[in-house]
């Protein structure tokens, strides 16, 4: 019997989908959590949300790579 696709370690849709989903989060807490940054300036708030921001933005590259994958594994 063969290997169900959906159970297979290389399931790029769910990784795709969960690496998507991280980097909403991310970005739009990075802007909040920027908001109180900017306020004060001395706090630590402002490189917090610089560095959620950045992970957000590596997160949704990653998603789109995982998008680009499994379109490529579709045709083959």
């Amino acid at each position: 019997m063969l290997p169900d696709n959906n159970s297979s370690p290389n399931n790029w849709a769910l990784r795709g989908v969960i690496a998507r989903s991280v980097g909403i989060v991310a970005v739009a807490l990075g802007f909040v959590i920027g908001m109180y940054g900017l306020d004060d300036p001395a706090s630590p708030w402002l490189p917090t949300a610089l560095g959620l921001l950045v992970t957000g933005l590596v997160a949704q590259v990653y998603g789109l790579y995982c998008s680009i994958k499994r379109q490529l594994n579709s045709r083959l």
